[in-house]
């Protein structure tokens, strides 16, 4: 199977003082990976060593496709072998938010929150959408970053049954509803099919995430008092028996709103759909929404899934790409 023509690969390297952009040579091509939660997108590549090159930890690494900017990173790792080749590997901003620290917030958004974190440690913004549902309190006690503002999005999922997704986009912190990431390609949504990729995996399961009976208490007081909100789908529990989802709430959390939206959430078998060698599209990274059509035996999809995980491959003149996917009755 062939790849997709490209337009030039290019890839730049900062000196170690910033004051020095080089354009190395590559050997092997360049893999770019991003992730749809809690891991920085990854660039890792090999060059050809050169007296001329000075760059080390630290240093800025960026990637274009033609005139499209898609990395934009520092240098993390690199080593060396016998044959004069040097292996880099270089992650985005992302990577900052392995951080740990402790915050404690009240009547807080989940972008307002991600905002003021982005402040604190310097790191560049973009684009970050409004997430609406204001968070009651929340202590986060040595928590990473990423944990700190992914536990924001999941609370402001389970609640307003919106999912956002956060990511670097060259450089910048951004947040985007997963409504605002359709892919489309030559002004109709990009769509993969049976002639897409060279090999799919496919499962399904009810061994994890999936719950048909919702359950969450909240504690009136000391007397041990509580109330109880439940949401369930009889039809499931008669095929599957009781899968039982159980928490409690904080206060100012709409009980039955969020037992109803949680039961919308995981109500169904988990699935799991990994396409590969598929052909190569700039615009597919983890959060993006793209179209599928597959016939996949139990059942048929014809519809928008969540891109989990994708790996672009770049070599010489091809371009593919790997890709993990979520949607509809899809969990990844």
């Amino acid at each position: 199977m062939n790849g997709t023509p490209t337009d030039k690969t290019k890839l730049l390297l900062s000196s170690r003082d910033g004051k020095t952009v080089f354009e190395p040579v590559t050997a092997e091509g360049a893999k770019w990976t991003t992730y749809r939660r809690g891991t920085p997108g990854k660039l890792t590549f090999k060059i050809l060593n050169d007296k001329k090159l000075d760059f080390g930890e630290g240093g800025t690494v960026m990637l274009y496709k033609g005139n499209k900017p898609l990395f934009y990173g520092y240098v993390f790792k690199k080593s060396r072998s016998k044959d004069e080749i040097i292996e880099v590997t270089a992650y985005d901003q992302l990577r900052y938010l392995n951080n740990k620290d402790v915050y404690v917030y009240e009547n807080k958004t989940a972008s307002e929150l991600i905002a003021m974190i982005a402040d604190d440690f310097g790191l560049k913004t973009g684009e970050i959408e409004n997430t609406d549902y204001v968070i009651p309190s929340r202590i986060e006690d040595n928590s990473t970053l990423f944990d700190i503002m992914e536990n924001a999005l999941d609370i402001t999922l389970q609640n307003s049954g919106e999912d956002f997704v956060l990511y670097d986009d060259f450089g910048k912190l951004t947040l985007k509803s997963t409504k605002n990431m359709y892919v489309k390609k030559d002004g109709s949504y990009l769509l993969l099919d049976e002639a897409s990729g060279e090999n799919l995996e496919y499962s399904s399961s009810i061994d994890g995430g999936t719950f048909n009976k919702i359950k969450l208490t909240y504690e009136r007081d000391k007397s041990g008092k509580r109330d109880i909100y439940i949401a369930k789908d009889e039809d499931n529990i008669n095929n599957w028996g009781i899968l039982q989802y159980y928490d409690t709430l904080k206060e100012g959390e709409n009980g039955q709103a969020k037992a109803e939206a949680l039961l919308k959430l995981y109500n169904a078998k988990t699935r799991k759909l990994r396409i590969t060698n598929a052909f190569g599209d700039c615009s597919v990274r983890a959060g993006s929404m793209v179209a599928v059509r597959l016939d996949l035996g139990d059942m048929t999809v014809n519809n928008f899934m969540l891109v989990e995980k994708a790996t672009h491959t770049f070599k010489l003149d091809e371009h593919f790409m790997d890709l993990n996917l979520k949607g509809g009755e899809f969990i990844g």
